[in-house]
């Protein structure tokens, strides 16, 4: 369970020497300021408002409360027009990402019925209420010259889906980055030799994401595997008959091994307090840990059904971009090309081991197979289709130049002919068609894995990225 949870920053700017002027106008503001608390709210993260900033002084203290708060983000709500040194002290004590939104109460101002006010103080009162633009390229100025990073959102206050979608999206991806520099990822085994493409700098993952990296022993889950009870197995066993549709070949022995191993691996993941996992291992030569890593794909297919994602051949990266997908809550399975079908159009895209059970067009099917390729031993693998619709696909790629970034396409999954070979298959149809796909993704050096998710959310993955601080490219 997470000890720490997402806290957004809010402050509104005004300018102290207009309260005595202009009668009603701070209460006004400081109402906007409110409004704005209670929308940020409802997207479900804890709120620190400090209300209307309006000195050098007070922009000092808000800075220090933000950074005791331990805030994760920052919304500046221009309310009217304000110093640019109302606004520098906070964000640079704060030293988080900033969202400048730029907001009029109403999408026009009412003209002829400002020109009838008829006494000028109020009439300079009421425009500026409506005077959020001003400022704007003042402030932009100083944290350009600042070197600070700022994300704007302009519109307005009220009906204006837009403009709360694009706040959505930044919590959201404020979120997933939360969850991911507090996520515990496990690494199991050892990376599948000559994969050049999948090897890792684990220190670049925590430089970038956050998070911690658990070494962990596939003899450990062996041996956590021999202490699991009947009582245990048979649990596991009609948790398995309820969530799979489990082929008439699959013998019961080969059942019972894999809730066995099912068992060991949900008390592995508690254990370490894990959010996710990557893991290969070949198992030969040591018939325990060969029996427990050619069993794992059910209990794997398990957890990264909830909240756990798990990728196979040790893919640390991909794990991350599944990990990423998940806390979207879009998924994130384990995927690779298969083939092309130029007639249709359509790249098939899965792979051998886990699938995601939530994203899966129907219940995922559960088959024997008398050799998993290219890896030792046999037993039940999952067959699943990723649900037809609009998805997205991540790769977390690592740079020549020593960085992350992340690689993103949005397609379909359509229905039609797939491979029934007992793995993850889909048909995917993309935008600039099968074969401008391939190229402009591979263009830009990802390893052969990516994750999947439902739903086209390539538009939060760029904010992500900007709250990462690292590149985000989309190629469709």
């Amino acid at each position: 369970m997470q000890k720490h949870h997402l806290k957004i920053g809010l402050f509104g700017i005004g300018l102290e020497a207009y309260w005595a002027q202009f009668e009603g106008l701070e209460n006004r503001l400081k109402g906007y300021v409110s409004v704005v608390e209670e929308r940020l709210a409802s997207y479900g993260a804890e709120i620190v408002n400090l209300g209307l900033i309006d000195t050098p002084e007070k922009a000092f203290d808000a800075g220090h409360e933000f950074r005791r708060q331990d805030v994760d983000l920052l919304f500046l709500y221009v309310t009217t027009y304000a110093l640019s040194s109302t606004v520098l002290p906070v964000v640079r004590r704060a030293k988080v990402p900033v969202i400048v939104l730029n907001l009029a109460p109403e999408p026009s101002i009412d003209y002829a019925t400002f020109n009838k006010i008829g006494d000028r103080t109020r009439m300079t009162g009421e425009w500026l209420a409506y005077c959020s633009a001003c400022p704007v390229p003042e402030i932009a100025n100083v944290f350009k010259r600042a070197a600070i990073s700022f994300y704007q959102i302009t519109g307005t206050l009220h009906n204006d889906p837009e403009t709360w979608n694009e706040v959505q999206e930044w919590i959201d991806a404020a979120k997933v980055a939360h969850t991911m520099y507090h996520n515990r990822l496990g690494v199991m085994g050892n990376y599948y030799s000559g994969m050049l493409d999948i090897y890792s700098d684990l220190t670049l993952q925590y430089a970038v994401f956050g998070g911690h990296i658990e070494i962990v022993e596939v003899d450990e889950l062996s041996s956590i595997k021999e202490q699991v009870s009947d009582e245990e197995v048979t649990k596991k066993l009609s948790v398995f008959s309820e969530v799979f549709d489990i082929e008439d070949d699959c013998s019961e022995f080969e059942l019972r091994r894999a809730a066995k191993t099912s068992v060991a691996l949900d008390k592995l993941v508690d254990k370490y307090e894990l959010g996710s996992m990557a893991y290969y291992h070949k198992g030969s030569g040591n018939p325990m840990n060969e029996d427990t890593m050619t069993s794992v794909i059910l209990g794997n297919s398990l957890l990264t059904a909830n909240n756990v994602p798990v990728a196979g051949e040790y893919e640390i990266k991909n794990a991350q971009a599944m990990k990423i997908m998940d806390s979207f809550g879009v998924g994130g399975s384990f995927t690779e090309y298969y083939a092309m079908d130029f007639a249709d159009d359509v790249v098939l895209m899965g792979h051998d081991g886990p699938g995601h059970l939530d994203i899966a067009e129907g219940k995922i099917k559960v088959k024997p197979l008398k050799v998993y390729h290219g890896k030792v031993g046999n037993g039940l693998s999952v067959e699943m289709t990723v649900k037809y619709g609009p998805v997205t696909l991540l790769s977390v790629v690592e740079t020549s130049d020593g960085k992350l970034m992340l690689l993103v396409a949005e397609a379909e999954s359509v229905a039609g002919p797939i491979l029934e070979i007992g793995n993850t298959n889909s048909r995917y149809r993309f935008p600039i068609g099968a074969r401008a796909f391939v190229e402009s993704w591979n263009s830009h050096g990802p390893a052969h894995h990516c994750a999947i998710g439902v739903g086209h959310i390539a538009s939060k993955i760029n904010k992500l990225g900007k709250l990462l601080g690292i590149n985000v490219v989309q190629v469709c």
